[in-house]
């Protein structure tokens, strides 16, 4: 029965060994991402706690008032929490194998240093609300690492666009060679198409940043807790009000998150496919150095793209992210589901794959080797046929009697590529507005309040 005490929920009978195995999972490896913010909520609730004065019968006709925790527990349950968390940073703390989770880990360590003391630190909580507090908070670091890394490549294309911008460069529909367009576009497309996936995260950063700490099983607790002041103890900028919906958001803010997180993946799939054709020996817009790229075993000459290849592999599969979230909370009826602790197992990898793909794209675009005068060979000679048609109607001619003249001239083979061709419109060629976008990206960032969640950590962790 040693194991069984280990657990919250223990009575007296012994689980089964294969079904505790099965419903486990690998929740304890998971929850080591959890644990320093489990921790962190742990401080917050009991500190909350300590300030809880209730009602107690006595012996007498009389009642009188007693704190949930004294000063002097709190002081020694603090105390006890810091050094653990402390000990998780340094990478010297562990689940053990017989303890089910992060949440009793933590209990246990508190029980058998502090005796009875460490047993109170659960009171007005329950593993469901514990659980979905440490999914908010680490979701809250990882979106504000993703914001980090995501700004720093949008730097870095920015400044490609800038560099490349005189970089001509064909520009296509249908796959098939359309209008001139400059490697200063190209870089600035992606630049600005990042903007909007840090608006949409900023959207699901909004979400996630609520507090559900409070609500325990979905429907409160009889105790007079305050959840107003865990909020503002762990820097959140609002509360989960409603004790079942703070319980029905399980699922749903990782969905959310989720598909912000695809939205990225979509602009970096997207770009990496664009490399992966454009290094092409079809192609030869650009190469890498060898040393961000691979040969082949039998083919001497070879420099393969495959991290472009594993960044669109691994951002096709984060696209499918939200759509399986969707799938395991389809059909669940109100309140706590087992079936949700399957979420953790695909949304925490995913939120360390997509910042690795980020970090990974910036610092191998940067050392892209642009191969200039692409537009000067034969084979482009048509993508000017729109700026033909477009000096003939500057001079007069109606549009639809050019473009028909354009064609015949392509069709007979005398057309020519006009001498000069300029753009002045926002966004084009010529006029990348690249301020414009930079500002836009300043904005969004600017939405997210990371310093609060900085603040409320160290206050936590002050003796």
């Amino acid at each position: 029965m040693k194991n069984e005490k280990k657990k919250l929920w223990a009575k007296d009978s012994q689980l089964d060994e294969l079904i505790e195995k099965f419903t486990v999972g690998n929740d304890r490896e998971l929850d080591m991402q959890l644990a320093e913010f489990d921790v962190l909520g742990s401080i917050a609730h009991i500190t909350m706690l300590e300030k809880v004065i209730v009602a107690q019968d006595s012996s007498c006709s009389k009642q009188k008032s007693v704190k949930l925790l004294t000063t002097q527990e709190l002081k020694k349950l603090k105390d006890e929490l810091i050094k653990i968390y402390h000990k998780i940073k340094k990478g010297a703390f562990s689940i053990e194998d017989d303890v089910e989770d992060i949440h009793s880990q933590v209990e246990l360590i508190l029980t058998e240093r502090l005796g009875e003391i460490g047993k109170k630190i659960h009171s007005a909580r329950s593993r469901n609300d514990q659980v979905l507090l440490d999914l908010r908070l680490f979701t809250r670091q990882q979106i504000r690492t993703i914001v980090e890394s995501t700004h720093e490549l949008f730097e870095t294309l920015i400044g490609l666009s800038e560099r490349y911008k005189e970089y001509g460069m064909p520009g296509y529909t249908h796959t098939q060679a359309a209008m001139p367009s400059s490697f200063g576009l190209w870089f600035g497309a992606f630049a600005e198409s990042l903007v909007d996936d840090m608006v949409q995260l900023q959207a699901a950063y909004t979400i996630v940043n609520k507090n559900p700490l409070g609500s325990a099983a979905g429907y409160g607790s009889s105790l007079p807790i305050n959840r107003t002041l865990t909020t503002e103890l762990l820097g959140f900028e609002e509360l989960n009000y409603n004790s079942i919906y703070a319980q029905m958001g399980r699922g749903k803010s990782e969905r959310v998150v989720s598909q912000a997180v695809s939205s990225l993946a979509e602009t970096i799939g997207r770009l990496s496919s664009d490399i992966v054709l454009f290094m092409s020996q079809n192609f030869d817009f650009f190469s890498f150095p060898e040393n961000v790229t691979t040969g082949s075993s039998i083919m001497p000459h070879k420099n393969n793209p495959d991290v472009f290849e594993i960044l669109r592999a691994k951002c096709n599969r984060l696209k499918t992210l939200p759509n399986e979230i969707m799938m395991i909370t389809t059909n669940l009826t109100t309140g706590y589901h087992r079936d949700l602790q399957i979420i953790k197992e695909i949304f925490l990898p995913a939120l360390n794959d997509i910042i690795d793909c980020i970090r990974v794209l910036n610092y191998t675009i940067e050392k892209i080797e642009i191969r200039k005068d692409i537009l000067d060979e034969d084979k482009y000679l048509y993508l000017f046929s729109v700026e033909a048609v477009n000096q003939l109607v500057i001079n007069g001619t109606p549009f639809r009697d050019a473009y028909r003249k354009v064609a015949k001239d392509i069709k007979d083979g005398v057309f020519a590529k006009p001498d000069h061709v300029e753009y002045s419109h926002e966004g084009s060629i010529d006029n990348l507005c690249n301020d414009k976008i930079k500002n836009l990206m300043k904005e969004a960032v600017a939405l997210f309040n990371f310093e609060r969640i900085n603040q409320s950590a160290k206050n936590l962790l002050s003796t």
